[in-house]
């Protein structure tokens, strides 16, 4: 996910929990009374708000139902959006006049999570490639011993695996984001102590 669609995120649910905020507070001090001992006992939906809904039915219906449906698929659009990943088919290296050196991100993804797998503290590795030119970002998802220490798996991707995509990239700096689960060895596997 990019950071303008992040930005969009963080300020629609910043503005939706602010209106709903701002309308339960309304709700909560009408109902104790700070609006007055009378308009605490009027109810919210009194015969100006019904004769509001009669004047309009049946078309009032149609149209909240229009808008419900135009939230939920707004709703549903964004949940799409937040499962999508930024990923890469392929990833241009160098373009001049010898031609154009391409490579597969599958390619890439597959030797980074292959040279992690090295380590003796990681069980199982996977990569994925995102970002564009200069701006690349490598999600790395490891699953390492849980009685391994958290040096050696630090120490593995910042003076091996990291160092080696960088070269293959030839880039002086590629972001790598890595998530780590934690989870037993099996009984064959070697634990670093």
């Amino acid at each position: 996910m990019n950071r303008r669609t992040s930005r969009g995120n963080r300020w629609g649910l910043a503005l939706t929990g602010i209106v709903l905020l701002l309308i339960g507070v309304y709700a909560l001090a009408r109902g104790l009374g700070a609006f007055g001992r009378a308009r605490a006992l009027t109810p919210i939906v009194n015969f100006s708000v019904w004769s509001f809904f009669a004047a309009w039915s049946p078309w009032i219906w149609w149209a909240i139902a229009l808008v419900a449906v135009i939230v939920a698929l707004l709703g549903l659009r964004w949940l799409f959006v937040q499962g999508r990943r930024d990923s890469r088919d392929s990833l241009r290296l160098e373009t001049g006049p010898g031609g154009v050196t391409d490579l597969t991100a599958k390619g890439m993804t597959s030797a980074v999570a292959a040279d992690v797998e090295t380590s003796p503290a990681v069980l199982s590795a996977g990569a994925d490639l995102g970002g564009s030119g200069p701006r690349l970002l490598v999600r790395l998802r490891l699953v390492a011993d849980e009685q391994a220490p958290m040096s050696e798996l630090r120490d593995h991707l910042s003076g091996v695996a990291i160092p080696h995509m960088r070269s293959a990239l030839d880039q002086d700096r590629v972001p790598a984001v890595a998530r780590v689960t934690l989870e037993p060895a099996p009984t064959a596997h070697r634990v670093v102590r």
